[in-house]
C-alpha cells in the first residue's frame, strides 16, 4: 500500500512548526517588570534596572521577579519574525509586493498612505496570495459581514 503525499506543502509545514516554536519560547520567557511596580501605583511596570544597594531583585533573590539576561534571548532564526512565523515587510508602493514570496513574507501596509493607495495595495497583495497584517477598514468590515 503506497503512502499518500500530504496536501500541505513542505514550506507551510515548516512555517507552522516555526510558529509553534515561537509561541512556546514567548510563553516560557517571563514578563520583566520594574522593581516594586506591583507595590506602588506611581511606579510603572516598564523595565528599569534595579540599582539599590539592598535590592533583592538586583541580588537575584529567590521569590523575586527575574531580570533580563542573555539566556532569555530569542534564537537567531526566530528573531524579528511575526508571531505567525512570517517575515514582516512594510509596504509603501504596489511595486514593493512584486519581490515578496507568499510562503515567507507577510505584508504590513504603511500607515502614512491614503485610503485609495491602501486599498490598491490590499487588492494586489490578496491577488498574489500574501498575508496582510493590517487590512484596510473596508476589508475588515467585509469579513465581519461574512462571518454573521
Amino acid at each position: 500500500m503506497a503512502r499518500s503525499k500530504s496536501k500541505i506543502p513542505e514550506a507551510e509545514k515548516a512555517r507552522r512548526s516555526l510558529s509553534k516554536k515561537i509561541k512556546k519560547i514567548r510563553a516560557e520567557k517571563p514578563h520583566f517588570v520594574r522593581q516594586e511596580s506591583w507595590r506602588y501605583k506611581r511606579v510603572k511596570p516598564a523595565w528599569r534596572k534595579p540599582r539599590g544597594i539592598d535590592s533583592k531583585m538586583r541580588r537575584r533573590k529567590k521569590g523575586w521577579p527575574a531580570s533580563p539576561s542573555t539566556g532569555y534571548r530569542t534564537p537567531k532564526i526566530l528573531r524579528g519574525l511575526h508571531p505567525s512565523g512570517f517575515v514582516e515587510t512594510l509596504v509603501h508602493r504596489v511595486e514593493d509586493l512584486k519581490s515578496l514570496d507568499p510562503q515567507i513574507h507577510a505584508v504590513r501596509i504603511a500607515g502614512g498612505l491614503g485610503k485609495g493607495k491602501r486599498t490598491e495595495i490590499f487588492r494586489e497583495a490578496k491577488s498574489l496570495g500574501l498575508k496582510i497584517l493590517n487590512p484596510p477598514r473596508a476589508a475588515r468590515a467585509g469579513k465581519e459581514a461574512e462571518a454573521k
